[in-house]
């Protein structure tokens, strides 16, 4: 509204007009000129404020205040122009000091509009003193609100996926057969990589100036895997190892995050058989860890075990075992209340052609929920579009040892199942051809959503693309992208307040690469 101007505020009810005519420069007693009638239904009535005449556009400026009490006359609740008093029903705090005196013949400015500013350039803080303070991101193209902790999108420009670039070579100690990226509150994002010959062993990497730099060496024993996790502010980094120690043992270990030293330090060490994975999940308020044990010797049919923590001894301790068969991968996932555990089961001696299961958690325990066959299964990957749950698994190669060889051990459909809540039970959805599949990554850029598969090696050369696929709705996962990739072993997705990244690991070269969305 601009000064020294009188507006008319028409309040429509129930298709009966009445009309406040206010004087926008300061503040002035309110005419009435149609008084509200003593009784007046307003049950399914519209409410309208504000008229611009003939001017153009829309109706814009400040609503200081708008009291409606049935039954009431609110005429002695409203400003009073004498004195300035702000009453302080249904007033926001902001609004009730008083406006600053003009200089000179301005607009009256109120400390909620002389505070406020738009900040660009890099992403600011966000702290108490910061509230209500904007910043814009022109990378991205969009307006944020500091909440006081955090940036609060209130406009984005939603982005899309347009192509793949290579933004950093990570070059690690040996070949990677896992990695896992994870944030340390106030510390700062890391790169785990689980690397298989022993020494070096297996090393962490800090996201510093746009790039994964060395941070911290761990001694590790042909590591499969690294799974990050908290218990209330304690903050854990379990390792699988898959072979023994100098001494003879079979241990997988977990490590401590030391706020003093800045690094992790042996916390617990557990007796595993080849341990591929860990997976951490809390149940009703309790925190679980759960290790693949891939065989014992040459067994592949052995137990693996489900940890409990006790926060009395502040050890895990075993709770459940349950039998497995070469088991590649655990998936935690949860449905409305109800837990599940899903297992990949890859061989059982003489057969990659076998049941992989899915658990549910009941009456304090994980029970078989439903099995589903698989070919040397390596990984399973849960994900959510919209309300669907779907469940993917990553089929390695097929083989069986009573069954003619095929054609090609390697060239396999990996499949993604549907939770079909009628018949509660997982369906397939799609089959994807892969090759010696070991790991699926969802991720999403925007609106859409996609999975990209490790594709490790096609039965000639590890020299494989692995490919991302969008999802096209009725038409499931289409084919977007082919990435070059040298024995692919896990992906990772990760952000940044750079952007959007995508991080390989190579079972077959002392090589990682970290890939760049970009995206318009």
């Amino acid at each position: 509204l601009s000064d020294n101007q009188w507006h008319t505020l028409i309040l429509a009810v129930s298709g009966q007009s009445f009309s406040l005519t206010v004087d926008c420069s300061i503040p002035k007693d309110v005419v009435v000129e149609t008084p509200f009638p003593a009784a007046l239904s307003v049950r399914r009535a519209n409410f309208y404020l504000g008229n611009r005449r003939r001017r153009k556009g829309m109706f814009t400026g400040l609503l200081r205040q708008l009291v409606l009490l049935p039954g009431a006359d609110a005429t002695p609740q409203i400003c009073h122009a004498l004195n300035f008093k702000v009453a302080t029903l249904s007033v926001p705090t902001v609004l009730q000091d008083v406006p600053a005196k003009p200089a000179s013949n301005e607009v009256l400015k109120y400390p909620y509009e002389t505070d406020t500013k738009v900040t660009l350039g890099s992403r600011p803080r966000c702290t108490k003193q910061d509230k209500a303070q904007f910043w814009f991101n022109a990378s991205r193209r969009g307006l944020y609100l500091c909440n006081g902790s955090t940036w609060v999108s209130m406009l984005e420009v939603k982005r899309r996926l347009d192509y793949v670039e290579e933004y950093q070579n990570l070059v690690t100690n040996s070949e990677t057969m896992g990695i896992e990226v994870f944030t340390i509150p106030k510390v700062g994002l890391f790169a785990a990589t689980a690397n298989r010959i022993t020494p070096p062993g297996s090393a962490i990497y800090k996201w510093t100036d746009g790039k994964f730099m060395p941070y911290q060496n761990i001694p590790t024993y042909q590591a499969q895997s690294w799974k990050y996790f908290t218990i209330g502010k304690k903050i854990f980094l379990a390792v699988a190892n898959f072979e023994q120690n100098e001494r003879g043992q079979e241990l997988s270990v977990i490590y401590k995050w030391s706020r003093r030293k800045a690094k992790f330090i042996i916390y617990q060490r557990i007796t595993t058989y080849s341990a591929r994975d860990w997976e951490a999940f809390v149940i009703e308020g309790e925190t679980f860890l759960a290790v693949v044990n891939h065989r014992e010797g040459n067994n592949h049919n052995i137990d693996s075990v489900i940890y409990r923590w006790n926060p009395r001894t502040g050890l895990f301790e075993t709770n459940q075992t349950i039998p497995t068969s070469g088991a590649y991968d655990w998936e935690f996932f949860t449905i409305g209340p109800y837990s599940f555990l899903a297992v990949a089961n890859t061989f059982n001696g003489t057969s990659t052609k076998i049941y992989s299961h899915i658990y549910i958690w009941l009456s304090g325990s994980f029970q078989l929920f439903q099995s589903i066959l698989t070919f040397g299964a390596a990984d399973w990957e849960v994900f959510r579009i919209g309300d669907r749950v779907f469940l993917a698994v990553a089929n390695s190669h097929s083989y069986d040892s009573g069954m003619p060889a095929p054609s090609n051990f390697y060239a396999i459909n990996s499949s993604i199942y549907e939770l079909n809540i009628t018949a509660q039970m997982f369906v397939k959805f799609q089959d994807l051809l892969t090759y010696s599949a070991l790991d699926w990554e969802f991720f999403s850029v925007g609106d859409d959503s996609f999975l990209v598969v490790a594709n490790s090696f096609d039965g000639f050369t590890f020299s494989v693309n692995s490919i991302i696929y969008r999802w096209q709705g009725y038409e499931g996962f289409v084919v977007a992208h082919h990435l070059p990739t040298v024995g692919c072993r896990d992906w990772e997705a990760f952000h940044t307040t750079e952007g959007s990244y995508l991080l390989y690991s190579s079972a077959k070269e002392p090589l990682s690469k970290v890939l760049k969305l970009k995206t318009t």
